[in-house]
């Protein structure tokens, strides 16, 4: 199964205690407890000569699947990988053949509000598809007045003609906002076989206690837990709590990007900051993340502090790994836990897209300790919007956001059929 559907880790509780980390990568931070930086340059395009690990020299080559996406924003590869989803902010969502680079409209999605960073976002498969074939989908919807919200839907997918049908909507993120930013978006399944929706705060500015993201009588700056039909599983960490039943943690700003360990089954998620301060986190059950009244990021333009350090509340969580104000961001978006057996030496590495960056991170993850190595595809210009990893190949699918922009995949040199793609 794709990742993204479900990694079978029965009885695995979702995300255990946090000690921090012990090592920087550069440009980033390991937290409270960090040392010495180590890791790459930054310079590594992913041929690699030496590194402080194996996963350094690995070599590879890029090819393209498709190209001439309108902004792709999320790519899964059917269980099998005999076909990839790809979603287009726009509205469209599309079946891609990953062998010769055909893509079809798939009809059948819903209607979304494609203004900003809104539109038509992420994908996940039921836990045990193709039965049911049930594709879950996040999105931007208005309600009619100008305001939109995240939401969370589901059809079953037909691929030989390609259709999503039975298109029904289970969630939408209270409350309505008009803002066409900051809408999150990343869903998974977790090992307890439910589903994980990221939901941004809307870009309220209000630096202080009183932020949406740290007020649990609304779903915004929140990770929601729901179960497969939408509804609110009883065991939710504040399902007694009025407009909070959903809420699994909180104190999030936008949270682009969503894995889970595929050993221990916790759920990670990558972070946008406000100037610079973009996170790793590690979910935690009715955590508080502290956005914003604990942050290692500055304001835009003035570069104040926002709030104080994670490490100076005892009521917060801090950051598993982090690139605080002013030593540089890194704007994280969709990423993935490498599991395949194509490239081994990236076993149990997260591999995180980077926006204005420009690359694919490859960072090492042991227990508590997150270190930044490889800068993969940095020569190349790239938005490097989703990452996923193919369940039978093993190779690494790239969506490259941008107009007229390709789908990529990362295969070893060995097995490549051409002299370097796209």
């Amino acid at each position: 199964m794709n990742r993204r559907s479900y990694l079978a880790l029965a009885g695995t509780a979702v995300a255990g205690g946090l000690a921090g980390c012990s090592t920087d990568g550069p440009g980033g931070s390991g937290g409270s407890n960090g040392s010495d930086p180590s890791g790459g340059d930054g310079s590594d395009d992913g041929s690699g000569d030496t590194g402080p690990d194996d996963g350094e020299s690995v070599e590879f080559t890029v090819e393209t699947v498709a190209d001439g996406f309108t902004a792709p924003w999320s790519v899964a590869p059917l269980p099998d990988e005999s076909a990839l989803l790809v979603t287009e902010r726009v509205g469209e969502l599309r079946l891609v053949d990953p062998e010769t680079g055909d893509r079809d409209r798939v009809p059948g999605a819903p209607t979304v509000a494609a203004a900003g960073q809104g539109g038509l976002l992420d994908i996940a498969f039921h836990p045990d598809f193709p039965e049911p074939n049930w594709v879950y989908l996040t999105y931007a919807a208005g309600d009619g007045s100008g305001a939109s919200t995240t939401h969370l839907g589901r059809g079953r997918l037909d691929t030989d003609a390609p259709r999503l049908r039975s298109f029904e909507r289970l969630h939408a993120a209270e409350p309505h906002v008009e803002s066409n930013g900051h809408f999150g978006s990343r869903v998974v399944f977790g090992p307890d076989r439910l589903a994980y929706v990221s939901v941004g705060d809307r870009q309220f500015k209000d630096f202080g206690p009183d932020h949406v993201a740290q007020d649990r009588t609304n779903e915004l700056g929140c990770t929601l837990r729901l179960a497969p039909d939408g509804s609110v599983p009883d065991d939710n960490p504040f399902v007694d709590d009025e407009g909070a039943d959903a809420v699994f943690s909180y104190g999030h700003r936008n949270a682009q990007g969503m894995a889970v360990h595929p050993e221990t089954g916790a759920i990670w998620q990558s972070e946008f900051g406000e100037q610079d301060g973009d996170e790793l986190n590690r979910l935690e059950r009715g955590a508080n993340f502290g956005w914003p009244v604990a942050d290692e990021g500055c304001t835009y333009g003035g570069g104040d502090p926002i709030g104080v350090p994670h490490d100076e509340r005892d009521d917060v969580v801090a950051p598993m790994y982090s690139w605080p104000c002013p030593d540089g961001g890194f704007p994280p978006s969709g990423m993935t836990f490498y599991d395949g057996d194509a490239f081994p030496a990236w076993q149990g590495d997260l591999l995180v897209g980077g926006l204005a960056s420009q690359y694919l991170a490859r960072l090492t993850v042991d227990g508590d300790d997150v270190a930044e190595g490889s800068s993969l595809l940095a020569d190349r210009g790239w938005r490097v919007r989703d990452a996923e990893v193919g369940p039978d190949t093993g190779h690494l699918y790239v969506v490259v956001d941008g107009d007229d922009a390709p789908i990529a995949r990362l295969v070893p040199d060995e097995e490549s059929a051409n002299d370097g793609g796209y």
